[in-house]
């Protein structure tokens, strides 16, 4: 990738490679801080969060909730792919096989995120994380509709009501869900030496 392209906000692939030598084992919290804000944050912001704030200051509620949780979707598997430091490969039959930092099949990482990761664990179990990829992100990118029996609402009591009778999905305490994450991730950056290593792979993988 050209250096001069834009990875984060006004940030470009120079600026990561000049940034990233700092990023070294031992680095203070002061450098992790400014990896999430103006890299990691500013890539979300600028990408994701604020296009769905935006939609969601409509107020119209008349569909918009489609567009959101597509959004969101997309977001997830980033978020997912940066904590495992895994990188998307498109393979054919004929390619060599993945390597250990990649991946090809977006489900499984799409309902780790979903059962493992708070506060999303409240409320996905891995039966109910695989049944949301087939009947909301998949069917949202792939056909702009939902399946199996899931709708989206506006905001409820929680992030999704999953029963014998409903399978709704919040798209705003959804996003505020979402929130919650990311600043759980950012507190926990500077003194996990594992998180910050995944990081930096996602980031270079990025700028390749």
């Amino acid at each position: 990738m050209a250096d001069d392209v834009r990875i984060a906000g006004r940030k470009t692939v120079r600026d990561w490679k000049q940034f990233r030598t700092a990023l070294v084992p031992g680095a203070g919290p002061d450098l992790w801080e400014d990896a999430f804000r103006v890299y990691f944050e500013a890539r979300l912001s600028s990408r994701y969060l604020r296009p769905i704030e935006t939609l969601q200051a409509s107020r119209t509620l008349d569909g918009e909730g489609f567009s959101i949780l597509a959004i969101h979707c997309t977001l997830i598997e980033f978020l997912e792919s940066t904590l495992q430091a895994l990188s998307y490969r498109y393979v054919r039959r004929k390619d060599p096989p993945l390597k250990q930092d990649e991946y090809s099949e977006s489900g499984k990482l799409f309902a780790a995120f979903l059962s493992t990761r708070q506060p999303f664990c409240k409320v996905f179990d891995p039966a109910i994380a695989a049944d949301f990829y087939v009947g909301v992100r998949c069917a949202l990118l792939h056909e702009a509709r939902t399946k199996n029996g899931w709708i989206i609402k506006a905001k409820g009591p929680a992030i999704a009501d999953v029963s014998a009778k409903n399978k709704i999905v919040y798209r705003n305490n959804f996003h505020a869900a979402l929130l919650e994450f990311i600043q759980s991730y950012r507190m926990a950056l500077p003194a996990d030496g594992q998180l910050q290593e995944a990081l930096v792979r996602k980031f270079n993988s990025l700028c390749e």
